[in-house]
């Protein structure tokens, strides 16, 4: 899976790219043809934004999040692009 990682008015830590890392898995036992992936972290104001844009097996998906600290953002953003995939996954299966 192709990563890109990508801060707007944020420098990108590497602590920040290891807790992404950590959670990617959360993604992948779900679904395992997941091409590419590519997270946008931003910082407007007071509200810390963390986006994705994912593709797998034919399929794109998208999810964001707003919270006041980025980690949380970044959770919340894994939990969405996760329910997004279990309903696409039941959904096929269907």
């Amino acid at each position: 899976m192709e990563l890109n990682i990508t801060g707007q008015k944020i420098d990108i830590t590497p602590s920040l790219k290891e807790y992404i890392n950590q959670k990617i898995p959360k993604l992948t036992r779900h679904f395992e043809k997941i091409m590419w992936m590519k997270i946008i972290l931003k910082v407007e104001k007071n509200t810390h934004i963390a986006e994705a844009k994912m593709h797998a097996a034919g399929h794109d998906f998208f999810a964001q999040a707003e919270k006041k600290d980025m980690y949380t953002s970044i959770d919340g953003m894994i939990s969405k692009l996760d329910a997004q995939i279990l309903k696409y996954k039941n959904k096929r299966n269907e």
